[in-house]
């Protein structure tokens, strides 16, 4: 069971912790870190866009993929939200199980 990190931005951390509750209450992560502030620079319809946003930065399993990427679409207030996962190579091996453990 591989084990991944998704990373959301959010327009703001009241966003962020909406969603966050939602997908830990839901299982669909075991554990969300909010990162409050950051810059982000994109283009968006042709235009340079300069915008401060916040991070979600939640752990899980692999296979909850497709169900986060639904949840966070339906949640979400971006018309196309940021929703990418990282595979976690190696970590703390209790740490791994409690993820697996809090993840349906």
């Amino acid at each position: 069971m591989p084990f991944v990190s998704v990373y959301i931005t959010c327009k703001n951390v009241k966003e962020a912790k909406r969603l966050a509750e939602v997908l830990v209450k839901e299982r669909l992560v075991a554990c969300a870190n909010i990162i409050p502030k950051m810059e982000s620079l994109y283009r968006w319809k042709g235009k340079i866009q300069n915008e401060s946003e916040a991070a979600l930065i939640g752990k899980t399993i692999s296979e909850n993929a497709k169900k986060i990427i639904k949840r966070v679409k339906e949640l979400h207030s971006y018309d196309t939200p940021c929703v990418v996962f990282w595979p976690i190579i190696d970590g703390n091996k209790d740490y791994l199980e409690w993820i697996r453990k809090e993840t349906k």
